[in-house]
Protein backbone atom coordinates (compact mmCIF):
# COMPACT_ATOMS: atom_id res chain seq x y z
CA UNK A 1 0.00 0.00 0.00
CA UNK A 2 1.37 2.89 -1.38
CA UNK A 3 1.99 6.06 1.57
CA UNK A 4 -0.94 8.25 0.39
CA UNK A 5 -2.84 5.62 -0.91
CA UNK A 6 -5.53 5.89 1.99
CA UNK A 7 -6.03 9.53 1.51
CA UNK A 8 -9.09 9.69 -0.03
CA UNK A 9 -12.34 11.20 0.75
CA UNK A 10 -13.46 9.04 2.89
CA UNK A 11 -10.75 8.14 4.64
CA UNK A 12 -10.01 12.16 5.24
CA UNK A 13 -13.65 12.01 6.61
CA UNK A 14 -13.11 9.43 9.04
CA UNK A 15 -10.00 10.50 9.98
CA UNK A 16 -11.60 13.96 11.05
CA UNK A 17 -14.02 12.36 12.59
CA UNK A 18 -11.66 10.47 14.86
CA UNK A 19 -9.50 13.12 15.50
CA UNK A 20 -12.55 15.27 17.15
CA UNK A 21 -14.49 12.47 18.51
CA UNK A 22 -11.63 11.08 20.84
CA UNK A 23 -10.59 14.59 21.46
CA UNK A 24 -13.48 15.52 23.29
CA UNK A 25 -14.24 12.72 26.08
CA UNK A 26 -11.70 14.98 28.18
CA UNK A 27 -13.82 17.73 27.74
CA UNK A 28 -16.99 15.61 28.65
CA UNK A 29 -15.64 13.92 31.33
CA UNK A 30 -14.19 17.53 33.11
CA UNK A 31 -17.93 18.77 33.24
CA UNK A 32 -19.32 15.54 34.32
CA UNK A 33 -16.65 14.95 37.47
CA UNK A 34 -18.32 18.40 39.03
CA UNK A 35 -21.71 17.13 39.75
CA UNK A 36 -21.17 12.98 39.57
CA UNK A 37 -18.53 10.28 41.13
CA UNK A 38 -16.12 9.22 38.74
CA UNK A 39 -17.95 5.69 39.29
CA UNK A 40 -21.07 6.58 38.06
CA UNK A 41 -19.58 8.08 35.09
CA UNK A 42 -17.43 4.67 34.03
CA UNK A 43 -20.97 3.04 34.77
CA UNK A 44 -23.08 5.35 32.57
CA UNK A 45 -20.94 4.92 29.96
CA UNK A 46 -19.88 1.21 29.34
CA UNK A 47 -23.41 0.50 29.89
CA UNK A 48 -25.17 3.02 27.24
CA UNK A 49 -22.12 2.31 25.13
CA UNK A 50 -22.53 -1.89 25.34
CA UNK A 51 -26.09 -1.84 25.07
CA UNK A 52 -25.03 -0.16 21.29
CA UNK A 53 -22.29 -2.10 20.50
CA UNK A 54 -23.69 -5.71 21.91
CA UNK A 55 -26.62 -5.44 18.97
CA UNK A 56 -23.93 -4.74 16.20
CA UNK A 57 -21.57 -7.25 17.81
CA UNK A 58 -24.33 -10.03 17.54
CA UNK A 59 -25.79 -9.03 14.15
CA UNK A 60 -21.83 -9.87 13.11
CA UNK A 61 -22.11 -12.76 14.96
CA UNK A 62 -18.59 -11.84 16.89
CA UNK A 63 -19.94 -11.95 20.29
CA UNK A 64 -19.25 -15.69 20.63
CA UNK A 65 -15.83 -16.05 19.71
CA UNK A 66 -15.26 -13.14 22.38
CA UNK A 67 -16.74 -15.32 24.81
CA UNK A 68 -15.20 -18.78 24.09
CA UNK A 69 -11.40 -16.33 25.32
CA UNK A 70 -13.02 -14.08 28.23
CA UNK A 71 -10.25 -14.40 30.38
CA UNK A 72 -8.08 -12.97 27.57
CA UNK A 73 -10.82 -10.48 27.26
CA UNK A 74 -11.18 -9.99 30.75
CA UNK A 75 -7.54 -9.07 30.93
CA UNK A 76 -8.10 -6.28 28.65
CA UNK A 77 -11.39 -5.01 29.35
CA UNK A 78 -9.28 -3.98 32.69
CA UNK A 79 -6.37 -2.85 31.44
CA UNK A 80 -7.36 -0.80 28.56
CA UNK A 81 -11.44 0.65 30.25
CA UNK A 82 -11.79 -0.36 33.74
CA UNK A 83 -8.63 1.28 34.92
CA UNK A 84 -7.85 3.79 32.71
CA UNK A 85 -11.67 5.23 32.82
CA UNK A 86 -11.94 5.68 36.27
CA UNK A 87 -8.50 7.18 37.17
CA UNK A 88 -9.11 9.64 34.10
CA UNK A 89 -12.58 10.81 35.95
CA UNK A 90 -11.06 11.19 39.25
CA UNK A 91 -7.73 12.94 37.91
CA UNK A 92 -9.65 15.09 36.37
CA UNK A 93 -11.29 16.44 39.47
CA UNK A 94 -7.99 18.21 40.15
CA UNK A 95 -6.65 18.23 36.54
CA UNK A 96 -7.57 20.79 33.59
CA UNK A 97 -9.12 18.68 30.60
CA UNK A 98 -6.45 19.84 28.15
CA UNK A 99 -3.55 18.88 30.26
CA UNK A 100 -5.16 15.47 30.72
CA UNK A 101 -5.14 15.12 27.27
CA UNK A 102 -1.68 16.37 26.68
CA UNK A 103 0.20 13.87 29.40
CA UNK A 104 -2.79 11.16 27.42
CA UNK A 105 -0.75 12.15 23.77
CA UNK A 106 2.29 10.21 25.64
CA UNK A 107 1.08 6.73 25.24
CA UNK A 108 3.20 6.07 21.73
CA UNK A 109 6.07 6.78 23.43
CA UNK A 110 5.17 4.54 26.42
CA UNK A 111 4.12 1.63 23.63
CA UNK A 112 7.83 1.78 22.21
CA UNK A 113 9.29 1.39 25.75
CA UNK A 114 7.02 -1.55 25.62
CA UNK A 115 7.51 -3.39 22.44
CA UNK A 116 11.42 -2.92 22.89
CA UNK A 117 10.74 -4.93 26.34
CA UNK A 118 8.90 -7.20 24.65
CA UNK A 119 11.28 -8.39 22.26
CA UNK A 120 11.60 -5.62 19.26
CA UNK A 121 14.62 -5.41 18.29
CA UNK A 122 14.22 -1.97 16.26
CA UNK A 123 12.21 -0.39 18.86
CA UNK A 124 15.35 1.54 20.62
CA UNK A 125 16.80 2.53 17.71
CA UNK A 126 19.02 6.11 17.85
CA UNK A 127 15.85 8.35 16.28
CA UNK A 128 13.12 6.38 18.40
CA UNK A 129 15.35 7.01 21.78
CA UNK A 130 15.66 10.61 20.96
CA UNK A 131 11.71 10.81 20.14
CA UNK A 132 11.47 9.50 23.82
CA UNK A 133 13.38 11.95 25.61
CA UNK A 134 11.95 14.64 23.52
CA UNK A 135 8.27 13.20 24.90
CA UNK A 136 9.26 13.25 28.05
CA UNK A 137 10.61 16.03 28.30
CA UNK A 138 7.62 17.86 26.67
CA UNK A 139 5.29 15.61 30.11
CA UNK A 140 8.03 16.80 32.75
CA UNK A 141 7.37 20.55 31.06
CA UNK A 142 3.36 20.29 31.46
CA UNK A 143 3.53 18.43 34.55
CA UNK A 144 6.21 20.66 36.06
CA UNK A 145 4.54 23.94 34.85
CA UNK A 146 1.36 22.98 36.95
CA UNK A 147 3.34 21.82 40.15
CA UNK A 148 5.36 24.66 40.06
CA UNK A 149 1.92 27.02 39.99
CA UNK A 150 0.59 29.07 43.05
CA UNK A 151 -2.36 26.47 42.64
CA UNK A 152 -0.87 22.90 41.89
CA UNK A 153 -2.68 20.16 41.28
CA UNK A 154 -2.56 16.96 43.51
CA UNK A 155 0.72 14.91 42.62
CA UNK A 156 -1.71 11.90 42.87
CA UNK A 157 -3.73 13.48 40.13
CA UNK A 158 -0.83 13.44 37.64
CA UNK A 159 0.15 9.95 38.79
CA UNK A 160 -2.97 8.56 38.15
CA UNK A 161 -3.00 9.71 34.26
CA UNK A 162 0.41 8.71 34.33
CA UNK A 163 -0.59 5.07 35.18
CA UNK A 164 -3.48 5.45 32.56
CA UNK A 165 -0.79 6.50 29.96
CA UNK A 166 0.90 2.63 30.87
CA UNK A 167 -2.38 0.83 30.63
CA UNK A 168 -3.18 2.08 27.26
CA UNK A 169 0.03 1.49 26.16
CA UNK A 170 0.36 -1.83 26.75
CA UNK A 171 -3.19 -3.08 26.20
CA UNK A 172 -2.60 -3.01 22.78
CA UNK A 173 0.23 -5.73 23.13
CA UNK A 174 -1.99 -8.01 24.79
CA UNK A 175 -4.73 -7.93 22.65
CA UNK A 176 -2.38 -8.65 19.38
CA UNK A 177 -0.78 -11.87 21.57
CA UNK A 178 -4.12 -13.32 22.93
CA UNK A 179 -6.85 -11.79 20.84
CA UNK A 180 -5.72 -11.37 17.14
CA UNK A 181 -8.15 -14.15 15.80
CA UNK A 182 -11.03 -12.84 17.80
CA UNK A 183 -13.19 -9.91 15.93
CA UNK A 184 -12.68 -6.44 17.65
CA UNK A 185 -16.30 -5.85 17.22
CA UNK A 186 -17.43 -8.45 19.71
CA UNK A 187 -13.81 -7.72 21.65
CA UNK A 188 -14.81 -4.33 22.52
CA UNK A 189 -18.69 -4.95 23.35
CA UNK A 190 -17.98 -7.86 25.69
CA UNK A 191 -15.08 -5.69 27.06
CA UNK A 192 -17.74 -2.74 27.70
CA UNK A 193 -20.12 -5.46 29.01
CA UNK A 194 -17.96 -6.90 31.86
CA UNK A 195 -16.82 -2.91 32.93
CA UNK A 196 -20.46 -2.71 33.22
CA UNK A 197 -20.68 -5.45 35.63
CA UNK A 198 -17.68 -4.25 37.64
CA UNK A 199 -18.81 -0.92 38.00
CA UNK A 200 -23.00 -1.55 38.63
CA UNK A 201 -22.75 -2.05 42.16
CA UNK A 202 -19.89 0.63 43.11
CA UNK A 203 -21.81 2.79 41.11
CA UNK A 204 -24.82 2.22 42.81
CA UNK A 205 -23.30 3.33 46.35
CA UNK A 206 -22.04 6.77 44.65
CA UNK A 207 -25.21 7.82 42.94
CA UNK A 208 -26.57 11.63 43.44
CA UNK A 209 -28.70 13.19 45.60
CA UNK A 210 -30.24 14.93 43.14
CA UNK A 211 -30.93 14.80 39.62
CA UNK A 212 -27.70 16.31 37.57
CA UNK A 213 -28.25 19.37 35.45
CA UNK A 214 -28.44 19.31 32.00
CA UNK A 215 -25.62 20.00 30.42
CA UNK A 216 -23.62 17.40 32.74
CA UNK A 217 -26.49 14.65 31.46
CA UNK A 218 -25.62 16.07 28.05
CA UNK A 219 -21.61 14.87 29.15
CA UNK A 220 -21.98 12.08 30.25
CA UNK A 221 -24.25 11.23 27.08
CA UNK A 222 -22.20 12.35 24.63
CA UNK A 223 -19.19 10.29 26.36
CA UNK A 224 -21.04 7.38 26.28
CA UNK A 225 -22.60 7.54 22.70
CA UNK A 226 -20.18 9.73 21.22
CA UNK A 227 -17.20 8.69 22.24
CA UNK A 228 -17.32 4.90 23.11
CA UNK A 229 -20.02 3.30 21.07
CA UNK A 230 -19.97 6.04 17.89
CA UNK A 231 -16.06 6.10 18.28
CA UNK A 232 -15.28 2.65 18.13
CA UNK A 233 -17.46 2.03 14.99
CA UNK A 234 -15.77 4.72 13.38
CA UNK A 235 -12.76 3.58 14.17
CA UNK A 236 -13.12 -0.03 12.99
CA UNK A 237 -14.08 1.43 9.10
CA UNK A 238 -10.85 4.07 9.63
CA UNK A 239 -8.88 0.94 10.01
CA UNK A 240 -10.53 -0.98 7.03
CA UNK A 241 -10.26 2.23 5.04
CA UNK A 242 -6.11 3.47 6.02
CA UNK A 243 -5.02 0.57 8.30
CA UNK A 244 -3.97 0.32 11.78
CA UNK A 245 -0.59 2.23 11.45
CA UNK A 246 -1.81 5.37 9.65
CA UNK A 247 -5.40 5.48 11.43
CA UNK A 248 -2.39 6.00 15.25
CA UNK A 249 -2.06 9.31 13.12
CA UNK A 250 -4.89 10.66 14.98
CA UNK A 251 -2.73 10.59 18.21
CA UNK A 252 -1.67 13.27 17.14
CA UNK A 253 -5.23 15.68 16.65
CA UNK A 254 -6.48 14.58 19.56
CA UNK A 255 -4.87 16.71 22.00
CA UNK A 256 -5.09 19.65 19.63
CA UNK A 257 -9.17 19.00 20.24
CA UNK A 258 -9.23 18.57 24.04
CA UNK A 259 -6.68 21.78 24.49
CA UNK A 260 -8.87 24.24 22.10
CA UNK A 261 -12.20 22.94 24.02
CA UNK A 262 -11.28 23.55 27.44
CA UNK A 263 -9.68 26.81 26.33
CA UNK A 264 -13.14 27.88 24.78
CA UNK A 265 -15.62 26.15 27.18
CA UNK A 266 -13.85 25.83 30.97
CA UNK A 267 -11.46 28.89 30.63
CA UNK A 268 -8.31 26.63 30.68
CA UNK A 269 -4.72 28.47 30.18
CA UNK A 270 -2.95 27.77 27.13
CA UNK A 271 0.56 29.48 28.54
CA UNK A 272 4.20 29.13 26.52
CA UNK A 273 4.50 26.06 28.30
CA UNK A 274 1.83 24.67 27.22
CA UNK A 275 2.45 25.39 23.52
CA UNK A 276 6.38 24.04 23.71
CA UNK A 277 5.39 20.88 26.23
CA UNK A 278 2.85 20.03 23.73
CA UNK A 279 5.16 20.51 20.22
CA UNK A 280 8.05 18.15 22.50
CA UNK A 281 5.47 15.20 22.90
CA UNK A 282 4.09 15.17 19.84
CA UNK A 283 7.75 15.30 18.13
CA UNK A 284 8.80 12.46 20.46
CA UNK A 285 5.80 10.24 19.53
CA UNK A 286 6.47 11.38 16.22
CA UNK A 287 10.20 9.93 15.92
CA UNK A 288 9.41 7.13 18.56
CA UNK A 289 6.75 5.47 16.56
CA UNK A 290 8.88 5.55 13.28
CA UNK A 291 9.47 2.34 11.39
CA UNK A 292 12.81 1.02 10.50
CA UNK A 293 13.82 2.29 6.47
CA UNK A 294 13.22 -1.27 5.12
CA UNK A 295 9.82 -1.48 6.66
CA UNK A 296 8.24 1.69 5.59
CA UNK A 297 5.93 0.93 2.92
CA UNK A 298 4.17 -2.33 4.38
CA UNK A 299 0.98 -3.24 3.89
CA UNK A 300 -1.56 -2.93 6.59
CA UNK A 301 -4.65 -4.25 4.92
CA UNK A 302 -5.05 -7.02 6.74
CA UNK A 303 -4.20 -6.16 10.12
CA UNK A 304 -6.28 -5.93 12.60
CA UNK A 305 -7.17 -2.77 15.16
CA UNK A 306 -5.78 -4.20 18.43
CA UNK A 307 -2.52 -3.60 16.42
CA UNK A 308 -3.20 0.21 15.95
CA UNK A 309 -1.12 1.00 19.54
CA UNK A 310 -4.02 3.83 20.17
CA UNK A 311 -5.94 3.79 23.39
CA UNK A 312 -9.29 4.62 23.57
CA UNK A 313 -10.53 8.21 25.34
Amino acid sequence: MSEYQWVTKRGWVLFAAMGFIWGIPYFFIRVAVKELEPPVIVFCRTSLAAAILLVLARRAGAIRPALRRWRAVLVFAIAEMAIPWILLATAEQNLPSGLTALIIAAVPIVGTIAAFLLGDRHALRFVRILGIFSGLCGVALLVGRDLASDNPPPWWSVAEVLIVVVCYATAPFWADRRLADVPSLGVIAVSLSIVTVIYAPIAATSLPSTMPSFHVVLAVLGLALICTALAFIVFFRLIAEAGPARAGLITFVNPVVAVALGALFLDEEITAATVVGFLLVMTGCWLATRPPPADRIVDYADMDSSRAGVGSS
